[in-house]
């Protein structure tokens, strides 16, 4: 039984893990002005000072340095587990994870990755027991560490939608970053077990990390029948599905992708 956890919040903030806003590599130029080949994530202030300068539109970002690195950071610790997640939004893919799971360590590889997020977790947890009670509080974790790095959630698309292949399985994943935590999972996975992982422990991670984050989330697979491949197709359509979510939509202008205004978990 789980006991009342700990749970430790840092406030988003510029960071020294931030990447810098651009590189030289990535700007092309036109008429002495330099743009971004691709002004997602960090590289939205220098989109937002050209735009100022010129008098063409409105800044799409705050100024706000930390705008350029969204950051979430939670430590859970309860009798059962001791978990610490940081997430940035706007990294480069980089993992380091460490969950006393190698079957979970390889999928958050994965989130990532195809995510181009940089996603830190050092996990320790009575998996000698098995591994539910890790695998449910690196999910908490993480989905409290994305509901925190969004923020107020101006700006960005919101809605996510990808689909996966991974040689005879493919899996399609639709999201939306709406406050509402809701997840209807139609995966048909066919063995108990993938090396020690236990495959019932997906729809759990998911479940946990919808609740935290406030967000809802359709996962439905299209084929397959090898479990590992089902499963990793699975966090890699999840993975790129949040990856243009969380990204920003330059129409909208730093505004709330919401007719009401606001997105928030209540």
């Amino acid at each position: 039984m789980t006991t009342a956890p700990s749970v430790s919040l840092s406030l988003s903030r510029p960071h020294p893990e931030c990447a810098p806003l651009i590189p030289r590599s990535s700007v092309r130029t036109g008429a002495g002005v330099a743009f971004p080949a691709r002004p997602y994530g960090s590289l939205l202030r220098l989109r937002s000072r050209v735009m100022s300068a010129s008098g063409v539109g409105s800044p799409v970002a705050p100024e706000d340095p930390a705008a350029s690195c969204r950051l979430g950071e939670v430590k859970r610790v309860t009798k059962e587990t001791n978990v610490h997640v940081k997430v940035n939004l706007d990294g480069t893919g980089v993992a380091d994870c460490s969950t006393g799971i190698p079957f979970l360590d390889h999928m958050l590889d994965q989130l990532a990755s195809h995510g181009l997020f940089d996603i830190h977790v050092k996990a320790t947890g009575d998996t000698h027991i098995d591994d539910h009670h890790s695998n449910e509080d690196i999910a908490l974790a993480i989905g409290t560490a994305l509901l925190q790095a969004l923020g107020d959630r101006k700006g960005i698309n919101r809605f996510g939608h990808f689909t996966a292949p991974l040689d005879e399985a493919a899996v399609e994943v639709i999201l939306d970053l709406s406050g509402r935590p809701h997840l209807s999972c139609g995966l048909s996975i066919p063995t108990a077990r993938v090396g020690t992982y236990d495959t019932q422990l997906v729809e759990h991670f998911f479940q946990s990390l919808v609740n935290t984050s406030g967000m809802t989330l359709h996962i439905r697979q299209l084929a397959g029948n090898n479990s590992h491949h089902i499963i990793e197709a699975c966090f890699k359509a999840f993975a790129r599905a949040l990856r243009q979510a969380t990204e920003y939509d330059l129409r909208r202008r730093g505004t709330v992708p919401s007719s009401k205004g606001v997105l928030s978990r209540s």
